[in-house]
């Protein structure tokens, strides 16, 4: 009896942390599998000793939320569900009886209060007895109405969530690697529970409807899905739901194992909701859980195979990720062969060595994660120099959480801004290669300089198998690499990223130099500096970068992997030359306004974005229009043209002066 004592503290302990790391701090120190199945444990424990400790996280729901935002408690408690992996005992639950089956949505439970029509109030679930109150930061959800028809109090509870796809756009906007959120549920709580709400506006945060409390004086015909169907008349958006009874439940659960393969909106499972509303409520609650209801987890297709290699994917902040490799197993429908170990703390934990036999499972049927390593043999070295730079790696320690860290300063993992610039719209532009997948590359040593993104169709096969990626889209990828190898002068000098040059001063250098490379790289401290637009510390920085015999190096490199238009240097006169135009409006004798900023360049001037005393016209169309620039052009005595006035006076701006 002891030794069954001792253990329900252990777990009762791990069990607290793992959730006030969760729920409190958004990050996570055990997988949703791990935390399963140490709960079950528990509430075994529970029931065969009659003891249930203090602080058991199966007397508690949720967690205590923060002191930052204000709290509130709830008109009614809310529970958390019984759940189960069994179909079979879904259907006895079901039985006779109408259900509903719905999504059961993973992001953050939500209650909304309307009064006279319009939202007054919204509080997290909390603890389940004190939420707290973040109103401000609902009203700038992507999809709650601000005002109903109805005009009475309802109260009504949903899920806030983000959607896979718009979390991998936040995250890809992330700099900071260690920032970057680990799922669409840790975003969406952080991004809920803001003090700014203009945070919250941006991270398209999304409700679903998923429970009616209250709303008085609406005949519902004791149905709950006439009540779904009365708050997506109200404006809603309510959480998918199909009709079930004991017969039809395993062709429901079915069909939304087969839709999650493809459901942008995150969902650990289903539950299951009997459509009366009176038997429901006649049945009670247990201390915990809803009779009314019940919560299906998707039974985890687990499989065994060997660990073959630990990948270690370093970061820009110096960070060495653990990366699993093992041999492909087939689960969900799709080939893996590798899965992130997050950290030190938890590779170690799992005591893992090369050869180990291990279960891997796809956690909510998406992400693989190592469910248990069956041999143990922790026989594995830990890197002591980083994999991409062989700089010397350092362990660390933060939160009780052990970190692998690359301490050279000058790692390429560190440098990804550069490899980002590199491959952006205006420089090589190469699509399919987002911030992420770059560091993912360079991370797995695919990439070191700029060359080798030329070289990754050496990596085809390894792509493929990444996540996210697929034969097609690996195909897509390096058929854009390979499109992008044409190129012009202009493009390859701004993606190198030397500092302060921008597109527009990389045509200047180009054009002064006849677009000859070799002129550019050889060029003086005079010869740039009497470049418009080129001053001494610019021209010094253009030097320096030349005369970096690595820069060098690794631009030679470059240089072989690429095709240079040839650009046939006219002797355009330079009508334009020393005057600075602003353009503003539609054009329409050229394509659009990029290409009359060529031709003004083209003629000598220069093309900037804004108004100013230096400004010599302005080219807008409606130059009538109240526009900003408009204002700014006529308080300074700026002319305003229009196309056709600027054609007339671009062969002799001069005589116009």
């Amino acid at each position: 009896m002891e030794e069954k004592r001792q253990r329900m503290r252990e777990l009762v302990e791990r069990l607290r942390e793992a959730s006030k790391a969760y729920y409190q701090e958004d990050r996570e120190i055990m997988s949703n599998f791990e935390y399963d199945k140490l709960y079950d444990e528990l509430a075994g424990l529970e029931a065969e000793t009659g003891i249930v400790l203090s602080g058991s996280p199966t007397q508690n729901v949720g967690y205590e939320s923060q002191e930052e935002l204000p709290k509130e408690r709830h008109e009614r408690p809310m529970l958390s569900l019984d759940k189960t992996k069994d179909v079979e005992v879904l259907k006895t639950f079901v039985g006779e009886h109408k259900a509903l089956m719905s999504w059961k949505l993973d992001g953050l439970t939500i209650v909304l209060t309307y009064q006279n029509g319009e939202l007054s109030k919204a509080v997290t679930r909390g603890n389940g007895e004190v939420g707290e109150v973040i109103t401000p930061n609902a009203r700038v959800f992507s999809n709650i109405p601000l005002k109903i028809a109805y005009q009475g109090e309802l109260i009504l509870r949903g899920e806030a969530v983000i959607s896979y796809s718009d979390f991998e756009k936040i995250n890809e906007e992330i700099e900071d690697v260690d920032a970057k959120y680990k799922n669409p549920r840790n975003l969406c709580s952080g991004s809920v529970r803001q003090l700014n709400s203009a945070v919250t506006a941006g991270r398209h945060v999304q409700f679903f409807a998923f429970s009616l409390v209250k709303a008085d004086g609406v005949d519902f015909q004791n149905s709950h899905a006439c009540e779904f169907a009365w708050l997506e008349k109200q404006g809603f958006q309510v959480v998918e739901h199909r009709e079930v009874t004991g017969e039809t439940v395993e062709e429901a659960v079915h069909y939304f194992a087969e839709k999650i393969h493809h459901f942008d909106i995150p969902s650990d499972g289903l539950v299951v909701l009997y459509d009366d509303i009176a038997y429901g409520r006649s049945l009670g609650t247990t201390a915990k859980f809803p009779r009314d209801s019940f919560a299906f987890k998707w039974e985890d297709e687990i499989k065994e195979t060997h660990l073959l290699e630990i990948e270690w994917s370093p970061s820009r902040t110096g960070l060495i990720n653990p990366v699993a490799i093992f041999e492909p197993v087939e689960l969900e429908g799709t080939t893996v062969s590798r899965a992130s170990v997050h950290n030190l703390s938890i590779l170690k934990g799992l005591e893992l060595g090369i050869g180990d036999v291990i279960r891997v499972y796809k956690a909510n049927m998406i992400i693989p994660q190592i469910e248990e390593n069956l041999t143990r043999s922790s026989k594995l070295e830990i890197p002591s120099v980083c994999p991409v730079c062989g700089g010397v790696t350092e362990i660390r320690s933060a939160n009780g959480i052990e970190t692998l860290n690359c301490t050279n300063p000058e790692c390429q993992a560190k440098k990804i801004k550069s490899f980002t610039l590199f491959v952006s719209r205006d420089a090589m532009n190469i699509e399919g290669l987002s911030e992420a997948t770059l560091e993912k590359f360079i991370g797995m040593g695919f990439i070191h300089e700029f060359a080798d993104i030329f070289k990754l169709k050496e990596h085809r096969e390894n792509i493929q198998e990444l996540e996210g990626f697929g034969e097609k889209s690996c195909e897509n990828l390096l058929k854009n690499i390979e499109t992008a190898r044409n190129t012009t002068l202009v493009r390859l000098i701004y993606s190198l990223g030397i500092p302060g040059i921008g597109l527009a001063n990389a045509k200047m250098l180009c054009r002064a130099f006849s677009w000859d490379w070799e002129k550019l790289k050889n060029s003086t401290l005079e010869e740039l500096t009497a470049v418009d637009g080129i001053g001494e510390i610019l021209a010094k920085g253009i030097i320096a970068y030349f005369q970096d015999k690595k820069m060098l190096e690794a631009f030679s490199h470059l240089l072989s992997e690429v095709h240079l238009e040839e650009v046939q240097v006219e002797n355009t006169e330079q009508v334009l030359a020393g005057k600075t135009f602003v353009i503003t409006g539609s054009v329409t004798h050229f394509v659009n306004r990029n290409e009359m900023k060529a031709y003004i360049e083209e003629r000598g001037g220069k093309v900037t974005g804004s108004v100013t005393s230096k400004t010599d016209y302005l080219i807008n169309n409606d130059s009538t229009s109240g526009s900003s620039k408009n204002k700014k052009a006529k308080e300074l005595g700026i002319p305003i043209l229009t196309e056709d006035d600027f054609l007339k006076i671009a062969g002799d701006v001069n005589e116009e002066n």
